[in-house]
C-alpha cells in the first residue's frame, strides 16, 4: 500500500497517574515465589520491564480513547467539527455492542456527521486504523479523520494476580500467565488528514504507505477474552510466539524494504520487552541504536504502545522533522505490519 497525500497532523498521549511496578508485583506474588522457589527480580531481569500504568478502577476504554482525543484536538490545528471518521482501535472495548466509538464519539464531542466505528487486530489495531483512514483520505471519500486507541489492561493483571496466587499451579504451569504481567495500560490518538489542510508553510508528517504480512497458523499462540464482570484472562506461549513472531518480521521486513528502502534514521517497533526487542533486532540486522523503546516504564500497552513510542520519541527529540521513521508493527495472530513515515 502506498499513500501520496496523507499525513499525521498531530498525535498525542494519555496516561495514567498510578504507577504499578515490578516489584510491587512480586511483592504481591510472594506467596506463589516461596512455594515454588523463584527468585525475586526476576520479572525485570526477563523482560526489562520497571513498572506500568494504572487507570483507576472504573475507567472504560471509551473514557481513555477518549481522553486522548481531547488530548490530540487541543493540539491540533483541526477543529473537531472537521473530523468526518473516527476510529476507535484497541484491543479492550466497552461492550459487545454497541461499538465502543460510540461512547469515545460522545465522549470527545466529535459531530454527528462523522462516520464511527471499531477496529480490532490486537496489538497492531492502531496501525491498521491509520492505513485504514489514509486510504479512504486518498480515494477522496474524507479529509481528516481521527484515530484513537484506549487500552486497559489493569483487569488483566488484576485477574492473573488471583489466578497465580489461588491455581495449584507448577512452574510450567505458571509460563503462560507470564506476559500478562508486562501489560500496562494508556491512550494514544491522531489527527489524520489530506495534506490540503495544512497551514501553508507547515512541514507535513507524512505517511509513505506500508507492508503487511499474515501468519495466521500461529493464532493459537496467545489468546485473550473477557473473565466475567470487568474482568479479562489471557495465556500465551511466550517462547513459540517469539520464534513465530521474528520469522513473520523478517518476512515483512524485506517486503518492506524492496519497497520502501532500508534508510531510515529510527526504527520503533511494538514494545513487547528486551528479549524481544533485541532479537528482532538481530534478525531484522537492525542497529539498537536506531532504536526508541518505552516499555521500560510503560509495559505492553497493546495496539497503544507503538504509537505511543512514536509520540514519546518525538517529545524526546529522538525523532526530527525530515526523519524518516520504520513502524515495525506486529500482534498475535500473528499479523505483521511495517509502515514507512516522514516526519
Amino acid at each position: 500500500m502506498k499513500f501520496q497525500h496523507t499525513v499525521i497532523e498531530s498525535l498525542a498521549t494519555a496516561l495514567p497517574d498510578e504507577v504499578l511496578t515490578s516489584v510491587e508485583i512480586e511483592r504481591r506474588l510472594e506467596p506463589l515465589y516461596r512455594r515454588l522457589r523463584l527468585p525475586e527480580g526476576r520479572l525485570e531481569l526477563m523482560t526489562g520491564i520497571r513498572e506500568r500504568r494504572v487507570w483507576p478502577a472504573g475507567t472504560r476504554p471509551s473514557d481513555a480513547s477518549a481522553a486522548a482525543g481531547r488530548a490530540v484536538l487541543a493540539k491540533s490545528g483541526i477543529r473537531a467539527e472537521q473530523v468526518e471518521l473516527f476510529i476507535h482501535s484497541a484491543v479492550c472495548r466497552d461492550m459487545l455492542e454497541p461499538a465502543t466509538a460510540s461512547f469515545a464519539h460522545r465522549k470527545i464531542g466529535l459531530p454527528a456527521t462523522a462516520q464511527i466505528f471499531d477496529l480490532s487486530n490486537a496489538c497492531l489495531g492502531w496501525l491498521n486504523a491509520l492505513t485504514v483512514a489514509a486510504g479512504m483520505i486518498e480515494s477522496g471519500q474524507i479529509k481528516c479523520a481521527l484515530v484513537c486507541s484506549g487500552e486497559n489492561g489493569g483487569p488483566l493483571v488484576e485477574q492473573t494476580l488471583k489466578t497465580l496466587l489461588t491455581a495449584p499451579l507448577d512452574r510450567n504451569g505458571i509460563k503462560p500467565f507470564f506476559a500478562n504481567l508486562t501489560i500496562g495500560s494508556g491512550a494514544v490518538a491522531a489527527v489524520v488528514c489530506h495534506e490540503s489542510l495544512l497551514p501553508a508553510g507547515t512541514r507535513p508528517h507524512r505517511l509513505h504507505g506500508g507492508v503487511a504480512r499474515a501468519a495466521t497458523a500461529h493464532s493459537e499462540l496467545c489468546q485473550g477474552d473477557t473473565h466475567g464482570v470487568d474482568a479479562l484472562a489471557m495465556q500465551t506461549d511466550s517462547e513459540a510466539l517469539l520464534v513465530a513472531g521474528i520469522e513473520l518480521a523478517r518476512e515483512t521486513w524485506a517486503a518492506f524494504t524492496a519497497e520502501f528502502g532500508a534508510d531510515f534514521q529510527r526504527t520503533i517497533c511494538h514494545q513487547v520487552g528486551s528479549t524481544h526487542r533485541r532479537k528482532l533486532y538481530e534478525a531484522l540486522g537492525l542497529d539498537l541504536a536506531g532504536d526508541f523503546s518505552t516499555f521500560e516504564t510503560l509495559g505492553n500497552t497493546g495496539s497503544v504502545a507503538l504509537p505511543a513510542t512514536l509520540a514519546g520519541a518525538v517529545e524526546a527529540g529522538a525523532v526530527k522533522d525530515g526523519d524518516r521513521v520504520a513502524l515495525l508493527g506486529i500482534g498475535s495472530g500473528l499479523n505483521s505490519l511495517m509502515l514507512s513515515l516522514e516526519w
